[in-house]
């Protein structure tokens, strides 16, 4: 019987380290495809913890008569890997949420100029969510001009997206669970599917294939969202709630100087941490050098049958996309877009109150591999000054 004890013991130590190691950044385990596996264990986590417990139980007896100190620590071993990895490296225990949102204007904002932001602009109101914080939180859940958004961000992607917490026309609520493919995931509170930030697609669960509404953002240094937009109003740190080096530690990080293997920049062009201003257009993906469009400033292509501009404005931080057409001449001048006779300010507006503005496009920075995990079948720039 005492066998029980040991095999119950072992097996739940065994089990709290795979129902983590599946879904968090740990050697090997971000490379597999294990996401199936990593939810069923997930889903039968009480079967295997109550199975264990009674063979741990059943065996207890016999296993402290033969020895006092051999089961005792088995024991102590199992608690303290169950606690670790239950209750120290969860994902949401890891990364919580912010418990105040503070958003400050211009005049009060605390953050620096060269801080960068996710922002959302909706029915006339205008937020920005830095990094710095999303990146430690991974969602913000919020709401903007009347709508309710989630704006999320993963640092091992370097992306962020900003979705309607909406399924299947219901509001819904969700938390941070781990990550797949380096890519971090978000589980519903009522089917308890899982979620990829990458796309918002349920990857696994009984929603697997359902899509989150994406809602347009745009991402740009807050000096330069004050420009476009005065009456913006900035995410402020949540010091109530959580010590400065929560968010100091990714200070670093927004401007490519982290030395995490996981977060870290690739000084080349077209590595695994190499930057790229991904776009998605007509069906179609395609991804730019960030290093080629800091050289050029402004990139023009065609995806499909739209021709399109990608510019990158002086604070070598601010990007934006837009559909032109191939018939005029786009330059691109102190931050703003001149497309034939016409100008248009670095949000896309156009100077004259009488004229469109020009259409965005879908566009995100992110690390290369992910990049291309996501987006398979994507098409890479290639200017015709590399080409010669």
């Amino acid at each position: 019987m005492k066998k029980l004890f040991y095999i119950g013991a072992i097996g739940i130590a065994l089990f709290e380290i795979l129902n983590v190691y599946f879904i968090m950044p740990m050697p090997g385990s971000q490379r597999m495809n294990s996401l199936d596996l990593a939810y069923f264990l997930y889903s039968y986590r009480w079967f295997f913890r109550v199975a264990r417990g009674l063979m741990i139980v059943g065996g207890a007896s016999s296993a402290f008569k033969a020895s006092k100190w051999i089961p005792a620590v088995v024991a102590i071993i199992a608690l303290v890997v169950t606690y670790m990895f239950n209750f120290r490296m969860s994902a949401d225990q890891m990364f919580k949420q912010p418990a105040n949102l503070v958003f400050k204007p211009q005049a009060e904002n605390a953050l620096k100029d060269s801080s960068i932001v996710v922002g959302v602009e909706i029915n006339g109101e205008v937020k920005a969510y830095p990094i710095q914080f999303i990146g430690y939180h991974h969602q913000i859940k919020d709401n903007v001009g009347g709508k309710s958004v989630i704006v999320t961000y993963c640092t091992v992607c370097r992306t962020g997206r900003v979705f309607e917490p909406m399924v299947k026309g219901k509001p819904e609520k969700f938390r941070l669970v781990g990550m797949d493919h380096f890519n971090a995931m978000f589980e519903d509170e009522t089917t308890k599917s899982w979620w990829r930030q990458v796309n918002g697609e349920a990857v696994t669960g009984s929603l697997e294939g359902e899509l989150l509404p994406e809602v347009e953002s745009f991402q740009m240094s807050i000096n330069q969202l004050f420009k476009l937009y005065p009456t913006a109003l900035v995410l402020q740190a949540d010091d109530v709630a959580f010590e400065a080096e929560k968010y100091d530690s990714l200070a670093k990080y927004e401007r490519g100087k982290s030395t995490g293997d996981l977060t870290r920049t690739d000084s080349l062009s077209w590595k695994d941490k190499s930057w790229v201003v991904g776009v998605e257009l007509d069906g179609k993906s395609k991804a730019y050098d960030w290093h080629q469009l800091k050289a050029e400033r402004m990139l023009l292509d065609k995806i499909g049958t739209s021709v399109i501009a990608i510019a990158l404005a002086s604070d070598d931080q601010s990007f934006a996309v837009f559909k032109v057409t191939d018939t005029v001449q786009v330059i691109l001048r102190n931050d703003s877009l001149f497309v034939g006779t016409r100008v248009y300010s670095f949000s896309g507006k156009s100077a004259d109150d009488n004229q469109s503005s020009l259409e965005k496009v879908k566009a995100y920075q992110e690390f290369w591999h992910s990049w291309r995990t996501f987006n398979p079948e994507t098409e890479l720039y290639v200017s015709d000054r590399n080409q010669d």
